[in-house]
């Protein structure tokens, strides 16, 4: 299924604490769809999946990308990375390559304070979006939960 399609997606959020270094993350590449979650809380391990998906999905996954507009923000004025953690996305869709880092938003409030709040904006719908067809696709393909 892999293509030459240069569309490439990765979204990572975590932080290292009193559990370990505790993150989720997805990556999308010619074709293959990844997926870590590593929380060390109460003792649960890492849990990796992976799986292939087909055209359409890839094709809504851009068109989800292209209609937030993402591509025209910076990151230079959005909160850097602290001891609470960060969050970084990496995107390269057409002639588009871009990449943000930035602190771990808990809520809306959390945006409304910082010297970009539009731009967080787009970033943190786009996230809840991505992350929604993500765990979508993820949970029709596999049983995360254990018995």
């Amino acid at each position: 299924m892999a293509d030459n399609d240069p569309f490439y997606l990765r979204y990572y959020t975590g932080h290292r604490g009193k559990h370990g270094h505790e993150f989720l993350e997805f990556e999308y590449a010619a074709g293959r769809l990844r997926y870590a979650n590593n929380s060390n809380y109460r003792n649960d391990s890492l849990i990796r999946k992976e799986m292939w998906i087909g055209p359409i999905v890839v094709q809504e996954l851009k068109r989800i990308i292209e209609s937030s507009e993402i591509v025209k923000e910076d990151d230079a004025k959005w909160p850097k990375k602290d001891i609470v953690g960060s969050q970084e996305l990496e995107i390269r869709v057409g002639n588009d390559h871009i990449s943000f880092e930035t602190a771990k938003i808990g809520s809306l409030v959390d945006i409304q304070n910082t010297d970009d709040p539009e731009g967080l904006r787009v970033f943190y719908y786009l996230v809840q979006d991505l992350r929604c067809l993500i765990f979508s696709l993820i949970s029709l393909h596999f049983k995360i939960k254990p018995i």
